[in-house]
């Protein structure tokens, strides 16, 4: 793919923080109804329980998979009969998959202190700044009051939410954190809602120029969540690792778009074959040691607008899917 880094028109960007803010208030409102748990902490912000003492489920890991996607999401859970097994699909498209999927859902900022970590996603990113990718968006979001989900089983702590606020320029008692365990209903449905996400962020490390992609969307199984922690996660990534399938609407020519296709799927990596938590052990739990461009759906369909050819790239895999997922006949 092409180096060249091509400076994106972000004039017409919406604002994701003034798009979510209404949903994050949704949710905060109708908590008994979603069952979550809403917390105010002594300076004022919020915490969202989706899955540590309180149970959440489908409906609250849809909603906050909006809310990761910055209010340009639509997500969906609906019967197909792709796998024998496991008949519930996640589908997921975007107003704007550039800015939705990595302007605002890409777990990208890393919030640490002392024993506690984890990686911030959802609109807060956007007015922050504070990666890299966001120089090349050329995308920064104003707002006075933003929400960040952490894949979390704890809150974060004071030194963290201070963090946020400098960095945000949004005080303390206007951020909303929204915890969604891995382990949990909620957690597994905002992951797997990342279907699209993982295809647009390959997309970026593949250097296909991002203004070429003008629309996406994407697909895949509803895994069923574990107690261990490693058994889920490896769950989550291995639906859309090995059941996921995203078709995107791309300009530009016919040969890149099949190049695209080709290099896109997971099957590319030289550590597919085996279900994630397999391949997490094996590197000893070290996320930068597992091959990156193994992160992507399974299947690809890439539609060249120009032309109005399709290509197709890598293939659902059932048997791994059915083994990551716990089944036995």
């Amino acid at each position: 793919m092409s180096e060249t880094v091509t400076q994106l028109d972000t004039s017409n960007w919406p604002s994701v923080n003034a798009l979510t803010n209404p949903l994050v208030k949704y949710l905060v409102d109708n908590a008994k109804e979603l069952r979550v748990g809403v917390e105010k902490l002594a300076n004022g912000t919020t915490i969202v329980d989706a899955g540590i003492k309180f149970p959440g489920g489908l409906e609250a890991g849809r909603l906050i998979s909006e809310i990761c996607m910055g209010g340009l999401g639509h997500v969906s859970l609906h019967n197909s009969a792709t796998f024998k097994h496991w008949p519930w699909m996640l589908s997921v498209h975007s107003n704007n998959p550039i800015l939705s999927c990595l302007g605002s859902q890409y777990a990208g900022w890393s919030l640490a202190h002392e024993k506690f970590f984890s990686l911030g996603s959802g609109p807060g990113r956007a007015l922050a700044g504070r990666e890299e990718l966001y120089k090349e968006l050329g995308y920064k979001d104003q707002a006075n009051t933003t929400a960040l989900v952490l894949e979390s089983e704890k809150a974060p702590p004071i030194e963290v939410i201070e963090k946020v606020s400098r960095d945000t320029g949004v005080p303390a008692e206007n951020l909303t954190f929204i915890l969604t365990p891995t382990r949990s209903i909620a957690g597994s449905i905002q992951i797997v809602a990342r279907v699209l996400e993982v295809a647009m962020h390959k997309i970026h490390t593949l250097h296909f120029p991002l203004d070429h992609v003008v629309d996406g969307m994407a697909s895949a199984p509803v895994p069923p969540p574990a107690p261990d922690f490693l058994i889920g996660m490896g769950r989550t990534n291995d639906a859309i690792l090995f059941g996921g399938h995203a078709h995107l609407f791309v300009k530009g020519s016919d040969d890149a778009a099949a190049k695209l296709a080709k290099e896109l799927p997971s099957s590319s990596s030289r550590d597919y074959g085996r279900p994630f938590a397999e391949v997490f052990k094996s590197v000893n739990m070290d996320f930068y040691k597992i091959d990156p461009m193994l992160f992507s759906p399974a299947a690809v369909t890439v539609t060249a607008l120009d032309s109005g050819k399709s290509f197709v790239g890598g293939k659902l895999d059932e048997a791994l899917l059915d083994q990551s997922f716990g089944y036995s006949a």
